[in-house]
């Protein structure tokens, strides 16, 4: 029994090794990602608001940016997890808030370049803005909530 015992704890720290290397895997191709699209965005950028104008290139740089703050969130939410093997619920609420606001930027974006609109599309971009911010407003509640849990309730649940 006491064997049996040795073997499931030793099996249980290769498990845990695992999982580590996992995040830290995950965490290192989070901010290469992040900065590869950083350095592509600002490529892009550069050489494209001669051609197309400045306007849809900044919005497309402003858009790009946007996800690598999302992905930056991301790798730093991996890193405080490392540190305290507590995974904390705001960097996700932030993730979202982050990831709404590019997506309603970007349907503004595409709007604005569109020749002639119709009517149907119109009401379409209506409806995703419209839902994008509800979902903002959303998740900044639940940010403030989170904020404003009393500290022993929240150690105690992460």
């Amino acid at each position: 029994m006491r064997n049996r015992k040795e073997v499931m704890a030793r099996w249980c720290g290769v498990m845990e090794w695992l999982d580590r290397l996992g995040y830290l895997t995950a965490g290192f191709s989070l901010l290469v990602l992040g900065m590869l699209i950083f350095a592509h965005a600002w490529y892009t950028f550069v050489a494209k608001a001669g051609e197309i104008g400045l306007l849809p290139s900044g919005l497309k740089l402003l858009n790009d940016l946007l996800l690598v703050i999302i992905l930056l969130e991301l790798f730093r939410t991996v890193i405080r997890f490392l540190q305290t093997e507590i995974l904390d619920l705001e960097p996700y609420l932030a993730v979202g808030i982050i990831a709404c606001t590019r997506r309603v930027l970007t349907a503004s974006a595409e709007l604005s370049h569109l020749p002639s609109m119709s009517e149907t599309q119109f009401y379409q971009y209506l409806m995703d803005v419209g839902l994008n911010v509800a979902v903002i407003m959303v998740l900044v509640v639940g940010v403030f909530l989170v904020r404003k849990r009393p500290a022993q309730a929240a150690a105690g649940s992460s």
